[in-house]
């Protein structure tokens, strides 16, 4: 829970948030954790899971998508329109740590390879 949000993540998961004092690069650690779930086991916090936290690194700030406004009155002729765009805080999760759970970090992911694909030679005579 940050900025009066809650969110689900999981390691290795991208998520923004509202703006928080962290450059790029840093580590964060939120520790308002309100429920943890390890497969079966679920620990729901009252109200948050003492010891609970999430790492994650902050991958910069950005602006959202522009919120308009429409002040209107009717049959006085007023209307105002303006905007705004709210600064956001890119997190990428990377792990979780709880009471009795052990770490969950990122899985890392197998390389793709890919099947070479062999080329039919021409001959000269065309066949």
């Amino acid at each position: 829970m940050t900025g009066g949000k809650q969110y689900k993540v999981s390691p290795g998961q991208v998520i923004d948030v509202e703006r928080l004092k962290a450059e790029n690069g840093k580590t964060v650690e939120l520790d308002r954790v309100l429920v943890l779930a390890d497969g079966d086991k679920v620990t729901v916090g009252t109200p948050t899971v003492e010891g609970a936290k999430v790492i994650a690194t902050s991958q910069g700030e950005f602006k959202d998508k522009k919120v308009r406004i429409l002040k209107f009155k009717a049959k006085s002729h007023y209307d105002k329109m303006t905007g705004h765009r709210q600064i956001l805080t890119r997190l990428h999760i990377d792990k979780i740590i709880g009471p009795g759970i052990a770490e969950v970090e990122e899985k890392p992911k197998k390389p793709t390879t890919r099947k070479r694909t062999t080329k039919k030679e021409v001959k000269e005579d065309g066949a």
